[in-house]
């Protein structure tokens, strides 16, 4: 009876070892789908944020090439 309980038991912590290892793995595979889901929702926020980006450069621009006209008129003029 005893040769018979051994087996039984190398099999179960056999099966807790496999169990343990296929939640590593799982838990491994949640982490990395949320950095994937974490990094796919910046660019998202960066694409959509991107023409009001490029609207502000473009009012800044406009305002320092302004600001240069102005100061050159102001250079030149009476």
């Amino acid at each position: 009876m005893a040769n018979s309980s051994a087996p039984a038991s190398l099999d179960i912590a056999e099966q807790v070892a496999r169990i343990l290892r296929s939640q590593e793995e799982t838990q491994k595979f949640a982490a990395e789908q949320r950095k994937l889901i974490a990094e796919a929702s910046k660019l998202e926020r960066d694409r959509m944020l991107a023409p009001w980006q490029i609207v502000m450069s473009s009012m800044a621009a406009g305002a320092a090439l302004f600001g240069a006209g102005a100061a050159f008129i102001k250079l030149i003029g009476p």
